[in-house]
């Protein structure tokens, strides 16, 4: 059966990667980025897109309408928009205090609010029996991020996940969360990222490699499926044995 399936962040990562593999399956997949140009060239076949902040309320409306015009119900919401808030544009600041201010707010911005704003503009429209809700955190939130930011940002959406699966297991509709560790191939530290950092990542791993988009992708893919339908308020970590437990 063709499911209806919503990605914010779509366009590159982690998110294209699932995108790509919820087609190859069969599925209709949505797109959501602020970078219009990016989506166009994103390799999904039969893809939909939709260009928009969803961090903003108003194009958040322009969302809902769009996922209420052209899907009807949403079967699966993954939310892989977010960042360390390296790619966003410099702020003209010098004080240090308004620097660490930024940074916060920027990160709890791109990562916490914007998954959020969407997951309650489309919550409506989740499948009932069967909906799947997925977000994307980060091995930052059990071990810090440098500045903290980042890693608060993502450990924020734990007990959202939480608070969400109470709320929506009576309707048959699980909310799970997954957390990668040192992923390749992304965007995510723009080129912030050398050889000797690297080395130190995968050296951390007990399988002694780098994760990939796939890796996560098809976690997440697992977590949609009927298979995983007792599986819910639950945070899965894809890093390759680099933080144990929990």
């Amino acid at each position: 059966m063709t499911r209806n399936v919503v990605i914010s962040g779509g366009g590159t990562g982690i998110g294209l990667a699932a995108a790509q593999l919820f087609a190859a399956h069969g599925d209709r997949v949505l797109l959501l980025g602020r970078r219009e140009e990016v989506l166009r060239k994103a390799q999904v076949p039969g893809a939909l897109t939709y260009a928009a902040d969803v961090g903003d309320v108003a194009s958040l409306r322009g969302v809902a309408r769009f996922v209420a015009d052209e899907m009807g119900a949403v079967d699966v919401l993954i939310h892989s928009a977010g960042g360390s808030g390296q790619l966003e544009p410099k702020v003209g600041r010098e004080d240090p205090l308004d620097l660490v201010a930024d940074n916060w707010m920027i990160n709890f911005r791109i990562n916490t609010l914007t998954a959020v704003l969407l997951t309650e503009a489309l919550k409506h429209r989740l499948a009932e029996p069967g909906g799947r809700v997925l977000f994307l955190s980060s091995i930052a939130a059990y071990r810090g991020s440098g500045s903290g930011a980042y890693a608060a940002s993502k450990a924020a959406l734990h007990p959202y996940a939480h608070d969400l699966a109470r709320e929506l297991g009576p309707h048959g509709i699980t909310v799970n969360v997954v957390a990668p560790g040192y992923i390749e191939d992304t965007d995510f530290f723009g080129n912030a990222m050398d050889d000797a950092r690297r080395e130190r990542l995968v050296a951390e791993t007990v399988n002694k490699r780098p994760g990939t988009p796939g890796d996560v992708a098809a976690t997440l893919h697992w977590l949609a499926s009927p298979a995983a339908g007792h599986i819910t308020s639950q945070i899965i970590q894809v890093n390759g044995g680099a933080e144990r437990g929990h």
